[in-house]
């Protein structure tokens, strides 16, 4: 047990985040969607995040917003994901945050055809879609487990045996916005915005709620 370090994501910091950025983005209230892979307290940890980040800016800002969510129920097939994208933005959604792995290439696909935004998961997905893909919630799990493990070679084990937190105030989640030269719908002033909400929630300032407990 001593030689193993449990890796938690922050996966509500970067909901948060995403909820935010997409008010800063529409600049005003309405519908925003979220489509995850199954019901589930991982998947739904980025969703109370997104919920509550999307809540937050619009009540600071005056205004309101409603956040529609559904299920693929499947990890794999995109047409599935195309399907809920679409309920979706029949509902009034017009940008809509996937959280559905491969089921998710269907969110950036109903997105091209109808006209809306997305936002991608895990890694920067823009290069899939960046006429549609706005931006991305990363997540560089790889980095720091190799951070973890070149740690502990180098006679570092401060973090076995405990509970690392991968999050905002280390590095390891952050926000997407393509390669260069990708299309960008996002404008620097907005995403300077995105920065200083980032900032209070490493401090503390914004308090993100979460599934986990």
């Amino acid at each position: 047990a001593d030689l193993v370090a449990d890796l938690l994501v922050a996966h509500v910091e970067l909901g948060a985040d995403t909820g935010l950025f997409e008010l800063l983005l529409k600049r005003a209230g309405g519908v925003v969607g979220a489509v995850g892979g199954e019901d589930s307290d991982t998947i739904n940890d980025f969703i109370v995040g997104y919920k509550q980040g999307a809540e937050y800016y619009a009540a600071e800002k005056g205004g309101s917003v409603k956040v529609e969510t559904n299920y693929s129920n499947d990890y794999d097939d995109p047409a599935k994901g195309k399907e809920c994208a679409k309920a979706l933005h029949d509902l009034g959604a017009d940008v809509i945050f996937q959280i559905a792995s491969k089921a998710g290439d269907g969110v950036f696909e109903a997105a091209q055809e109808g006209n809306f935004y997305a936002i991608g998961v895990d890694s920067d997905q823009k290069y899939i879609a960046d006429d549609v893909i706005i931006c991305s919630m990363k997540k560089e799990v790889g980095t720091s487990i190799y951070e973890a493990i070149k740690a502990y070679l180098n006679g570092d084990t401060s973090l076995w045996g405990t509970t690392w937190i991968a999050d905002m105030s280390n590095g390891y989640v952050g926000i997407g916005y393509g390669e260069e030269g990708a299309t960008q719908q996002v404008p620097d002033e907005v995403k300077a915005e995105v920065e200083a909400l980032a900032a209070k929630i490493v401090s503390g300032e914004i308090k993100v709620d979460t599934t986990r407990g």
